[in-house]
């Protein structure tokens, strides 16, 4: 970035990852903040901090932790006496960790925002900005430039922009810039101008293509904008990876997939690409670009094939999976109401009924959030989704034991429905009758797979859990292979990638042995 001609980094602060649990913080090994600033810092880069409590992102609920939901009334973003006071013991904790990194304070730190995009947001609750705004100057002092982000409208500003915190704007390459530019005026009559997120290209869907922007469109607009003299922050210049549970959704229901690669200029893996070196010639117009070679892509090494054995199917290995055993409810409990936050949870009822005929299995009111995999005694039935399959037909004798293992496939992080609850969130019919007696089955993955030598007799260093892709519809299963870091040959390991050909979704695990 610093190659580009670019002085400032804009990293968002994801409340989530850093307080799992209510009162349970982390600060150390990846989720260690202070010690990016501080990289940052070395390399000579300004930080622009983002820390929410509301970031969006494309990021699990917006940054919002999931276990603010088990107040069930609770309204986010508000002034809603729960979330101020979960959102003031996390900014205590924040907050003091980022002062001594303030550009006054000798650290890099130049602009804070405070929430994100609030004019986006139904509640336009201005009490609500001005406790985050006095909560900022409280623990940050007045020197710091606090600033909000809101889409060049009218009345996206109206709600979003508050007297005392910088007001910018955020568009893309299609935009008109001058238009934009008069919006932001309107609210902020003096200062810079600020497009404190020029998309440089856009976000993913799964099941939809990969996004592209075209360079010359984003070289064009840029230059449009520096030509103004105005800042511009390229949202993304990086992407990355939200690993693991980690990717948010949009509405009506669309996950992201894990890679948040953006068409950004430097990509997914952190290489160069044709549009760096555009974004790099247009930044060199106006501002003078560092001398000498640019970091290079990283090197990838193909490992070769790996072949997997298939171990067990989630159903059989349920005593690794859930050593506390069930949960038993009358009716469906949501994952927050079992303490399972991401990931699965197995529902189990029997068949009250016979069912030789097929028999509709249905979720009237969309209630499978977001994913289950239907079984009857171990046979596959299909998969019932919160879109697009709400009924399956389903058979098996009466007694037999019915299982969906419903999958989270991220929170809602923007709009209205960031409220995303997992799980059976309501009732299911058999032929139009309300199912009951429900053994509830939370899922420990992560905590199995570590364990998962035990299951077959060897450590695997690779192991999978998905369902192979046929016509007919497979139960999903863990699978496990091996492979090896050729010695010899210097500089391995090196980057690589996993392809999955004829998969259908896979979650990989992977760990050295």
């Amino acid at each position: 970035m610093k190659m580009a001609g670019l002085n400032a980094i804009q990293i968002y602060v994801p409340w989530n990852f850093h307080e799992p649990q209510p009162g349970q913080y982390q600060f150390s090994g990846e989720h260690d903040v202070e010690h990016f600033i501080q990289l940052a810092h070395e390399l000579g880069l300004l930080v622009i901090l983002r820390p929410g409590p509301y970031i969006c992102a494309e990021w699990e609920m917006g940054g919002l932790p999931a276990w603010l939901l088990e107040k069930e009334n609770i309204v986010l973003r508000s002034s809603d006496p729960d979330y101020l006071a979960a959102v003031d013991t996390w900014l205590g904790v924040l907050l003091p960790k980022m002062k001594p990194l303030l550009y006054q304070n000798g650290g890099p730190i130049i602009t804070v925002q405070v929430e994100n995009e609030y004019g986006s947001y139904f509640s336009c609750d201005y009490d609500y900005l001005r406790f985050l705004q006095k909560r900022f100057r409280y623990h940050l002092g007045n020197d710091v430039v606090l600033f909000t982000t809101d889409g060049e409208m009218e009345k996206l500003m109206q709600c979003g922009a508050l007297q005392g915190l910088y007001a910018t704007v955020d568009f893309g390459p299609g935009a008109n810039i001058t238009k934009a530019f008069l919006i932001q005026r309107k609210y902020e009559p003096k200062g810079p101008l600020i497009n404190s997120e020029f998309y440089t290209g856009w976000l993913d869907h799964w099941g939809q293509p990969h996004s592209t922007v075209k360079t010359e469109v984003v070289a064009s607009s840029l230059q449009d904008i520096l030509a103004r003299g105005a800042n511009v922050n390229l949202y993304m210049f990086i992407g990355g990876t939200n690993f693991g549970y980690w990717n948010g959704a949009n509405m009506p229901f669309q996950p992201q997939p894990t890679s948040y690669d953006y068409d950004a200029p430097l990509s997914e893996a952190g290489d160069l690409t044709e549009k760096y070196f555009a974004v790099r010639d247009v930044i060199r117009k106006f501002e003078k670009v560092p001398e000498g070679p640019i970091p290079p892509s990283t090197p990838k090494f193909a490992y070769g094939k790996v072949a997997l054995k298939k171990l067990k199917t989630v159903e059989e290995a349920l005593n690794s999976l859930c050593p506390k055993g069930p949960v038993k409810s009358l009716y469906p409990l949501t994952f927050i109401q079992v303490k399972q936050y991401f990931g699965f949870v197995l529902y189990r009822t029997t068949l009250p009924e016979d069912c030789s005929e097929p028999t509709p299995l249905s979720s009237p009111h969309r209630g499978v959030h977001d994913r289950a995999y239907v079984s009857v005694d171990g046979v596959p039935q299909g998969v019932l989704d919160r879109n697009y399959v709400t009924t399956l037909n389903i058979t098996g004798k009466a007694g037999a034991t019915l299982d969906l293992l419903v999958e989270n496939m991220g929170r809602v992080n923007y709009g209205y429905y960031i409220n995303d609850y997992k799980g059976l969130i309501s009732n299911l019919t058999l032929n139009s009758s309300i199912l009951t007696d429900w053994m509830i089955f939370p899922l420990d993955i992560e905590n199995a797979v570590c364990h998962m030598g035990g299951w077959h007799g060897s450590d695997g260093s690779h192991h999978s859990e998905g369902c192979a892709h046929s016509s007919n519809y497979t139960l999903p299963a863990f699978y496990v292979g091996n492979f090896s870091i050729p010695s010899g040959i210097p500089d391995l390991p090196q980057d690589t990638f996993i392809q999955f050909p004829g998969w259908t979704k896979v979650r990989v695990f992977i760990e050295s042995v």
